[in-house]
């Protein structure tokens, strides 16, 4: 178990360091997490990423008691925990990219501007905002992710599982990427954005199950 700890704590370290080599987080905002098991490792609170190491292993159990490490674990622990409670995921990646974080000011949900909408399950829903770390914030979060595995804070950012920690980042990047496209396409005068139409979705979410594992990449 522990050499799977391991493993999987230095998985969470690089994707923590490539959130914020790719923009989607600064300085210690954010945070990622995986389970193994019943535990759930994950980002401590207030420590660079940079300076992430092995003895900063932080681990808790699905009620958020700590069963391993020294360090607080991040303060939206209690949104990662609820979402493991309610759902199969395997990871999470919580950041504040910019684009999303915006387009999260401005409406209720994401429209479907790209076809990769249906990879997140479909139109991605914007939770009401609460303070960070309450379990207020937790319960908004659930209902925006009923039925899809991403959806965006309201003046805060994004959440996104997966099955694996690269799904949840490679996820995480393309809702970054849809924002910021709605974003341009929206502010062009007198021009409305092309939607595409739940059937579409359907189609496409469909075409992404018969290829299997999706590696982020299409035609």
């Amino acid at each position: 178990m522990r050499r799977t700890w391991h493993d999987a704590w230095r998985e969470l370290v690089d994707t923590a360091r490539r959130t914020v080599a790719d923009g989607l987080v600064v300085g210690t905002s954010g945070n990622v997490s995986v389970r193994v098991g019943d535990t759930v490792l994950v980002t401590p609170s207030g420590v660079p990423y940079d300076r992430l190491g092995p003895d900063d292993l932080c681990a808790v159990d699905l009620d958020g008691r700590r069963v391993a490490g020294e360090s607080a674990p991040t303060s939206e622990l209690p949104m990662h925990l609820a979402v493991y409670r309610a759902t199969d995921a395997a990871a999470i990646v919580h950041t504040h990219a910019v684009h999303a974080t915006a387009v999260s000011t401005l409406v209720e949900e994401l429209p479907a501007i790209h076809y990769m909408t249906a990879a997140l399950g479909g139109p991605v829903r914007v939770a009401p905002y609460a303070t960070y770390g309450s379990e207020e914030l937790a319960a908004h979060a659930l209902e925006a992710l009923r039925d899809r595995t991403g959806c965006l804070l309201r003046n805060h950012g994004t959440i996104v599982y997966g099955d694996s920690l690269r799904r949840a980042y490679d996820d995480t990047a393309q809702l970054e990427w849809m924002c910021r496209v709605w974003l341009a396409a929206a502010s062009v005068p007198g021009r409305t954005p092309t939607l595409l139409p739940p059937e579409e979705l359907d189609r496409v979410a469909e075409k992404l199950r018969d290829h299997g594992p999706r590696n982020g990449r299409s035609g």
